[in-house]
Formats: C-alpha cells, structure tokens, sequence
C-alpha cells in the first residue's frame, strides 16, 4: 500500500505576509539629518531666543558683559507701561494696523481671487501682475514706495502737481499721514499674497456645490458667502493667521521709510521700540526683551482667542 505524501504548502497559504524591512545604517543616518537639522536649527533660532528674551525681561543689561546682568523682577513692565511715551502709540498702531489689514488688503485679495477663479480672459496676467510685488521683500518695496512720497520729485506729488497746482504734501513726514502712507505701501503686497492663498483654495473646490446652490436659486453672492466661504474654512484660518502675525511683525518696511532705527512720531510700532532698545544708541536689552514679550502675548492673544472659538464652536 503506497503512502501519500502530503502536498508542500503554497505560498499563497501563508498569511503571515512579509516580513517589514529593517532600517539600514544609512537609511537611520538619512533621517537623522532631515529630521535633526531643521530640529536643532528650530531650538537655536527660535526657541532658544524667545526663553532668552523671556528670562531678560526680568533683568537690566547693556549687552556686553555677562556680569553686569541685574535681576529687577517686574521693573521693566512696570517702566513700559506706566513711563514709556512710545509704548502706548506703538500699541495703538499696531491695533490700526492689524484693522486696516483685515478689513481692506485682506478682503480685496479674497475678491480678486473669486474673479480671477471664474476664467476670465487673461486671468494669468492677472494673476501675474498682482501676485509680482509679493516677490519683492518688504524693504524693496519700502523703496519704491519711498520713490513714489518723494515730497520734491515723487510721483504721487508730480500727479497732484498736475491736478491741483501748488499741493505740497511731505507724505512720510507728516505724523498725521506717514502711517496711513505706510499701510498703503504694504496693502499694496499684502493684497496679492492673500490672493493667491485663495486662489489655490478656490482651485480645491467642488463646483458640484456651486451647481447645487445655482439650483436651488442662490446668485453669485449667496453662493458665495453661504456655500464656497463656509466650505474654505482651513484657508480662512490660514489667512486669519497670516493677516495677524504680519502686522503685528511689520518692521521692514516702516524701517525703510521711516528712515531706519528711531521711531519717527506717527509710525511708533512695537517692533521699532524693540529693534531702538536693543541695538540703537544705547541699548537697553532687557527693556527690548520685555518689550518683545509683550509682542508674543498680544500675537498668542489674538489668534489663541480665535482657534479656541473656531474649534470650540466645531465641537459644539
């Protein structure tokens, strides 16, 4: 009687799948460097600044020996808030600053974006165009803006020269409108920046939703505020956050036309008393640190409050 011999399993039979590669040397060496640079870099440049910033409020320092570090507690938010003449201007400026940002360049860029998103013709010229000042950085176009409130040759001037001969306005050194001539300059770039961020979020929308609402006998604005805002919510924040840091940051720029470390009366900012305190005449680096705080909270502040109402409102 001939014996069977069972038949050799299949390799389909076996479930155990294969085996996950291990990580090589080189594999381990690779992930160490793209993870641990950018990691370090991080803590030097960032974090490790903000802690020291921290810690030097509390203390007075001239910035060049150690050992003449002075611990004085809450001395120097006492001074800023009760005897600093800049530091209440600087805080108001900040607050047009951030209003003027959100209710004018902010809500044109998202406009543009919406038409520029409807295919007209030569819609990427227009894109061209209106995107080409976010290329420039903030100091260059303080130069060119700077070029334009030339009080004797500007081009602004030239044009109300030509309108109403005998007008002579010094747009940077009037206290009542060098800010405003400012914000202008930097709405100027802040408008495209906004547009494009938009734009790419417009790109990512289903038109579905669009036609849905056309259907139901939305117009363009209805469908717009009801359906395709509601629905880009991840760029609003997005936008939100970046309208919010870029004025309360906004130094290059006011730098530029304010004619460089001084605050001039009508453009006091807090980055200005910050950079005047640090490494202006005399330095002050402890005032400067406190001051610098005070940017942090005021930053933290503002977009803390409006996450913690956006996520609250989603759990609810």
């Amino acid at each position: 009687m001939s014996s069977v011999r069972p038949a050799p399993p299949s390799p389909s039979r076996d479930r155990s799948g294969p085996r996950p590669r291990r990580l090589g040397t080189g594999d381990r060496l690779f992930l160490t460097v793209i993870i641990g640079i950018p990691l370090v870099a991080l803590l030097v440049f960032v974090w490790l600044p903000a802690l020291a910033s921290l810690g030097l409020s509390f203390t007075s320092w001239d910035g060049i020996a150690l050992s003449d570090i002075h611990w004085t507690g809450l001395g120097n938010y006492r001074e800023i808030l009760t005897n600093y003449p800049p530091f209440w201007p600087a805080v108001q400026h900040n607050v047009v600053w951030l209003l003027f940002t959100a209710l004018l360049p902010t809500p044109f860029g998202i406009f543009l974006a919406y038409q520029l998103d409807r295919k007209i013709r030569f819609t990427r010229i227009y894109q061209t165009a209106i995107f080409l000042p976010m290329v420039l950085s903030l100091a260059v176009v303080g130069f060119i803006w700077e070029i334009i409130y030339n009080p004797d040759n500007g081009l602004l001037n030239g044009v109300l020269n030509g309108v109403a001969p005998g007008h002579h306005i010094d747009w940077l050194g009037d206290p009542d409108l060098n800010l405003w001539a400012v914000l202008v300059a930097s709405a100027w770039r802040h408008t495209g920046y906004i547009m494009i961020l938009y734009l790419a979020g417009l790109k990512g929308f289903d038109p579905a939703l669009k036609e849905a609402a056309a259907l139901d006998g939305a117009n363009e604005r209805q469908t717009f505020l009801r359906v395709v805002f509601p629905a880009l919510k991840p760029v609003n924040i997005i936008i939100l956050v970046v309208t919010v840091m870029e004025s309360l940051r906004a130094f290059d720029i006011v730098y530029v036309l304010g004619g460089g470390i001084g605050s001039k009366p009508g453009m006091e900012l807090l980055s200005l008393l910050i950079t005047d305190n640090i490494i202006g005449e005399s330095s002050h680096i402890g005032y400067g640190s406190a001051l610098a705080v005070v940017l942090l909270l005021v930053s933290l502040a503002a977009i803390g409050t409006f996450l913690f109402q956006n996520f609250r409102k989603e759990d609810q």
